[in-house]
């Protein structure tokens, strides 16, 4: 059962949802303070966290911003309202999906459940030159480890920015419209937001620096633009 961690200063709307969390094999638990949440994620054992952007002692985005500094859990944050400017900046501090209140329950489930499918696993190291290695000048990606490398060295991403890089890196050559690449990682039934993909592209870009890794085409998209290392 995965554990899911709520940091919200709503004390009616965690029993309810924990209740209906256990529906989907999901345990919920609830910190009111974000004191008290990086409490318990430093403590470990929670495979998500969902946090409101309107919080005391600290908003979510300052929250957000501190999870980030340690840990790459899938983060889905609250957005009063569904404004845009709180998606984006939530998007651009590292969150991997954001859900406007108020919201239904199965809606954040399904959220739930997608960024959980893109959690970073622990298997064992594949072997060099596994054929589901994709190998780029400077670039090394693992999709049985959920591993990057960048010149030697291994950088860090949140599942959302793993996937949009395996995804360039399997196209590789082709270009990809922001509408491809929501289809591909969100679902068709996804509400399209466009503007996401821009910020998790400029996110993989300041995490892969100094490669030059990601191309923009005017109008057109995105493609992966390094040369393919060939066995």
């Amino acid at each position: 059962m995965h554990r899911i961690l709520l940091i919200d200063d709503d004390e009616q709307l965690g029993p309810p949802l924990t209740t209906y969390f256990q529906r989907f094999e999901l345990e919920l638990v609830q910190a009111l303070r974000p004191s008290e949440g990086l409490s318990r994620l430093a403590q470990g054992g929670f495979d998500a966290a969902i946090l409101d952007v309107m919080l005391p002692e600290m908003d979510g985005f300052e929250l957000c911003r501190s999870i980030r500094r340690t840990s790459d859990i899938p983060l889905i944050m609250l957005t009063a309202r569904g404004e845009v400017m709180d998606r984006v900046v939530g998007l651009e501090l590292g969150a991997d999906d954001y859900l406007p209140k108020p919201f239904e329950p199965r809606e954040l489930v399904a959220r739930l459940q997608t960024v959980l499918r893109r959690m970073k696993t622990t298997l064992p190291a594949e072997p060099p030159g596994s054929p589901d290695v994709l190998e780029f000048e400077g670039l090394r990606i693992d999709p049985a480890r959920r591993s990057v490398q960048c010149l030697g060295q291994e950088v860090e991403l949140t599942g959302t920015e793993f996937d949009l890089l395996h995804l360039l890196a399997r196209e590789a050559g082709r270009v990809l419209s922001r509408d491809d690449i929501l289809n591909d990682l969100r679902g068709h039934e996804a509400e399209l937001y466009t503007r996401a993909v821009d910020i998790v592209v400029s996110r993989l870009r300041k995490k892969l620096e100094p490669l030059d890794a990601i191309k923009t085409l005017r109008n057109a998209g995105y493609t992966l633009a390094l040369r393919r290392v060939v066995a």
